[in-house]
């Protein structure tokens, strides 16, 4: 369990495929926060990663009673986080902090991790550039990423 301040307790935990149903009510909700899930089909392309994702055990959720309020999903081979989100009403109380610090406990500590969020400037990209400077990712190069510029983050991890 994860208290997260307010009078809410949340479950962290690795989703599974019975939390699909959820999960997509969260990532629909705030779709407009990612430009390339506002298209339908694009949405489902997300469904079945999301699906593959539980299957191998890099999906990470965050549930308050029977409602999942944060995801995030990342690649242990690639090493970097491919999606986040927090339910706009359960913001700010640790959510994504505590799904972070979840993922980074099972990736391997020799390896860098990537992130892509938006640019500065972008009123979308205020709260994630923050959420990753805090656990010290640093501003890497410039993207475009469906049709949407974008900037990779890295978390140097790797030992000298």
């Amino acid at each position: 369990m994860v208290s997260c301040g307010m009078d809410n307790t949340y479950t962290l935990k690795f989703a599974d495929t019975a939390d699909i149903s959820s999960w997509m009510d969260l990532v629909t909700l705030v779709r407009y926060n990612f430009p390339s899930l506002e298209i339908d089909e694009e949405l489902e392309k997300h469904r079945q990663t999301v699906l593959k994702n539980m299957e191998r055990g890099s999906a990470i959720c965050v549930a308050a009673d029977d409602c999942i309020v944060g995801v995030l999903l990342f690649s242990c081979n690639q090493h970097c986080i491919s999606c986040m989100a927090v339910h706009p009403l359960h913001r700010k109380k640790g959510i994504a902090s505590a799904m972070i610090e979840k993922m980074l406990s099972v990736l391997s500590p020799e390896r860098d991790v990537f992130v892509t969020t938006f640019r500065e400037g972008d009123e979308k990209g205020i709260a994630p550039r923050a959420l990753y400077k805090k656990f010290g990712f640093v501003e890497d190069e410039l993207l475009i990423e469906h049709g949407y510029p974008n900037q990779k983050f890295v978390l140097h991890r790797i030992l000298a």
